[in-house]
């Protein structure tokens, strides 16, 4: 919940130039609700995509007050959405039932879904973390198809490396995101394992995005404080 509209219009034009020969990769950036459709506009042509920073889990109109289906994003510009995101567990009651019925709505509406998983400091210090992690992706990616699986990406975020300044060694982010493939492969198959593209997010930095994209199941990075400021994020999106 950062940047009024004009602020994040500012910031998405002047992270515009800075990404714009980045071929090696997908850009996309997650504006407040009330920002979506401005910058969606003002970003139209360029190699920058929008997302949603969550969405209802009903897509069709009615009597849901203070919702947003994603159709409606889909209207508004969006071509992603971030679901199940640790906050919105955390804080604000998703729990993976949501996630899944969200999820399965966006897929509906067209949209590519950034499926959050991870644990708590608690659940990896009692050594639950992948167990944790299974169960998220177990419930909510259940009943998708191959097909759908098309339109999914998967976030892996360490709770506790979240805000905190601290973030998983490589090789930590490495095992849970071999981890996390290796349950896809049993849920959808290995080709669908492969191909789905697991991002690491926690308190990723310039400084250190390279060595956690060195490791060989991080294929990108799920920005938090570091992608409120043009040139921090661009310098991640450039990092080699």
């Amino acid at each position: 919940m950062y940047k009024l509209l004009g602020e994040a219009v500012e910031t998405a034009l002047e992270l515009k130039p800075l990404v714009a020969n980045a071929n090696h990769c997908e850009v996309v950036i997650a504006p407040v609700f009330t920002a979506i459709k401005t910058v969606a506009d003002r970003l139209e042509g360029s190699n920058i995509k929008v997302a949603a920073q969550n969405c209802a889990v009903q897509n069709d109109f009615g009597a849901h007050t203070g919702e947003i289906a994603p159709v409606m994003l889909k209207d508004a510009g969006c071509s992603h959405v971030i679901i199940g995101h640790s906050e919105r567990r955390q804080f604000y009651g998703e729990t993976d039932a949501s996630v899944n019925k969200k999820t399965r709505s966006a897929i509906a509406a067209g949209l590519t879904a950034i499926v959050c998983v991870g644990e708590m400091l608690s659940e990896r210090e009692a050594g639950h973390a992948e167990n944790v992690v299974k169960g998220q992706l177990h419930k909510g990616l259940d009943g998708l198809t191959v097909a759908d699986m098309e339109r999914i990406i998967i976030a892996y975020e360490p709770v506790w490396a979240i805000g905190t300044g601290k973030t998983a060694t490589p090789e930590q982010a490495q095992e849970m995101h071999g981890h996390i493939r290796e349950t896809v492969a049993a849920s959808h198959g290995v080709v669908v394992s492969d191909a789905v593209r697991v991002l690491y997010g926690g308190s990723v930095k310039p400084d250190n995005i390279a060595t956690l994209m060195s490791q060989p199941d991080v294929d990108g990075a799920l920005v938090g404080g570091a992608s409120l400021e043009a040139i921090s994020f661009s310098k991640i999106v450039n990092y080699r």
